[in-house]
Formats: C-alpha cells, structure tokens, sequence
C-alpha cells in the first residue's frame, strides 16, 4: 500500500522538461539565498540603530522596488524575451548584495533597497513567461506547482542557513553568500537552458483572440487581479500579525512559531503536486478552484475567532495551507492562460504586482487593526475581505461565461 502511493506521488513529478528541472532548481537556489530578507529588520533596528519608523520606510522602499520590478520585468519580457530579462535581473541583484553591506545610512538604504528589489523581482513575471515557453501545455499547472515547491523548500532553507551564517560570518558574510546564490543560480541557467521562443498551440491562439488587445481594458483580468491581491492580502498575514497572535495570546516561543509555520510547508510538499494532478485530470473549471482556495482562507480566520484553545492555530494554519494550494498555482495559470499572444510578460507582471502590493498593504492594515481594536476584529475584518474575493469570483465566471457566449455568437 505503502509502495503504491508512493509510486502515485512519484508520477505526480514525471514528464516535465529538463528545462522546467533547472527553473526549479534556480529558482530554490534563488529562494534559499534569500537569506538577508527574513533578518532585514533585525540587522536595520540591531546592527545599524535605526528607529521602529525608519525601518518601516526602508521596508517601504523594498515594496515599492518590488512592484516597479515586476512591471518592468514583464513590460520588458515581451520586449527583449524573458530569457534576457532573468540573466540581467539575477546576475546584476547579486553583485548589488555585495555592495548594499556597505550602505549605512538611511536614505542610503532606501534607495539601495528600491534598486535591489526593482532588479531582483523583474526575474518573477520572467519566470513565469518561461514556463509558458519550456513546459508542455498539458502540464504547465504542475510546472507551475514544482517551481511553488522550490520557493517554499528555498524560503524553509533559507533562514535556517541564514541564522547559521550570522552565527560564523555575521551579517557580512550573509550578504556575500546571498550574492554569489543569485550568480550561481543565474549560471546554472545560462549554462544548461537555451534560449527559445514560444510556439503557439491551436488552442491557445483560440484563446487570444477572446481577450481584449490591450491588457487594460481586459475587465475580467482587472477582476481577478482584485480577487488575487484579496487573497494574497489574507494570506500574507500568516507572516505578519499570526507570529504575534501566537506569542501575545498563548506565549508560544519563536520556536514553536516556527513550527507551526513548517508545517505549511510541509503540507504542501506532500499535498500540492497530487492535488494539482487530480483537478488537472478532470478538467475542472480554475476559477471554481479558485472560489473554493478563497473559501478556506477566508475560513481560516474565522476559525481564529474561536481562540480559547492552542489547537485552534493549527487546525487554523491546515485550513489556510489547503486554501493555498487550491488558490495560487491556479492562479498563476489563469493569469498566465489569459494573456493574448506577445502580452503575456505584461499580464504575468501586472499578477506579481498584486502580490507585491499585497504584501505592502497586509501588514500594515493588520497591524493598524489590531492597534486599535485587538486581535479578533482583525480575524473578522480579513475573513470578510475573503467573503468579498468569493464573489467577486463569481462575478468574474459570469463575466469569462458571457465573453465566450459573444465571441462564438
């Protein structure tokens, strides 16, 4: 028995192009070399003495690099070709690793962080267009899943190897080890990964011609982009306020928090890629994937409304988790399935900056919320937001439905 699901698991990774492996491996290589990032805030307060407002500007200026980042990576993707766009972004964000230790101050590490980001996150809607190149149409989910598995072993790697190297290095040798990981991985990919152009499929071609030219005045895309940052929004939080609704409620320590948090992980390396498989076999309709992704995370918090038990955030982070893998890699595909032909860096990079600006607003709006009114207003005010995503999900089936029913009239 024991044998047969794991031969079933097995399959779930089978049939990809050696292409789409070495993404995966840049991209876990990248994620997990992202070691300054989970300890940014720490080394500005600690390290460099800046006050709690100063640290939340720099903060800021990192967002913002971020989200100008990937609108230029996708606007540049359909311009010069992805492949360009990922060896200048990754080649160029290590070598500024190495020089940002040596920026101290303030408006210094401002602009340094608005630079960085906007460099390094032009590589996201670039990948994403390469998926689109080098994984094959019928599983370009999956692809899209494995490279999601990377992220996530890259980010639990990360700052365990992180914390080491502060340890024997201190922060100087983070910031050379996070450097040379961004070369290395833009290396691996140089060496092993050609550059190609994207072959259209019948079916997607059909496809193109059901959306508008320009992407901003595709309606429906603006819908799911809302439904997309009002889930990241929700989702985001597990990163922000939960860590101190953990401590300040039951007085977990950071470590149990840590656990706690692993086991999202966890749960989608075993869970994802099957699950993934399933939905794909039996064609189900992403946007209905998608309500129901919403539907968990939103219940989530809901969840948390009940918090006179300990219990209640783990079966609160299993909610969320499954919320997780129903919601984003179907969402990836349907952002990336909707771009007409020549567009789909634009689209792909209009998608991460909903997730950019997600991340932004999700802290601070929960963090002002739970200042004023404590911790359960908050749960209420993000499940509602959840409750709002769901029907704007409904709204966008009725909108795709209604596009299809005109173009084949």
């Amino acid at each position: 028995m024991l044998k047969t699901a794991l031969s079933r698991y097995i399959n779930n990774f089978k049939g990809f192009r050696r292409e789409v492996w070495i993404l995966a491996l840049i991209t876990f290589i990248n994620r997990a070399g992202t070691m300054v990032l989970p300890f940014l805030s720490k080394y500005l307060k600690e390290n460099l003495h800046f006050t709690y407002g100063e640290v939340g500007w720099i903060m800021v200026s990192f967002g913002v690099g971020s989200m100008l980042g990937s609108w230029l990576g996708g606007k540049l993707s359909d311009k010069i070709g992805f492949y360009k766009v990922m060896v200048f972004s990754l080649f160029t964000s290590g070598m500024m690793f190495f020089v940002l230790q040596y920026i101290t101050s303030f408006w210094g590490l401002c602009l340094g962080m608005f630079t960085i980001m906007t460099i390094a996150d032009m590589f996201r809607p670039a990948m994403f267009v390469s998926l689109s190149v080098y994984a094959k149409p019928e599983n370009r989910v999956r692809a899209l899943s494995l490279v999601r598995l990377s992220v996530n072993l890259g980010f639990a790697t990360g700052p365990v190897l992180g914390g080491l190297i502060i340890l024997g290095m201190g922060y100087q040798g983070l910031f050379w080890i996070d450097g040379s990981t961004c070369i290395l991985a833009i290396l691996i990919f140089a060496y092993f990964v050609k550059e190609k152009k994207k072959i259209m499929t019948h079916d997607e071609e059909s496809a193109a011609l059901l959306v508008p030219k320009s992407v901003f005045r595709d309606k429906p895309f603006w819908v799911f982009l809302f439904i997309s940052f009002t889930t990241a929004m929700l989702f985001f939080q597990i990163f922000t306020t939960l860590p101190l609704f953990h401590h300040e409620k039951f007085g977990l320590s950071e470590f149990e928090t840590g656990l706690l948090l692993s086991l999202n992980g966890i749960l989608i390396f075993i869970f994802e890629m099957p699950i993934v498989s399933i939905m794909e076999r039996k064609q189900i309709n992403r946007m209905k994937i998608i309500f129901w992704g919403s539907f968990l995370i939103t219940l989530s918090f809901y969840v948390l409304l009940m918090d006179a038990w300990v219990g209640i955030l783990g079966i609160s982070i299993i909610i969320i988790t499954f919320g997780e893998i129903l919601s984003f890699p179907f969402s990836n595909a349907f952002a990336m399935g909707r771009a007409p032909r020549g567009q789909e860096g634009r689209y792909m990079a209009l998608y991460t900056m909903s997730f950019s600006l997600a991340h932004i607003v999700s802290s601070k709006v929960g963090l002002e919320i739970i200042g004023i009114f404590g911790y359960a207003t908050n749960w209420f005010i993000m499940g509602s937001f959840g409750v709002v995503a769901m029907l704007f999900n409904l709204w966008l089936q009725r909108l795709v439905q209604t596009e299809k029913q005109i173009n084949l009239s």
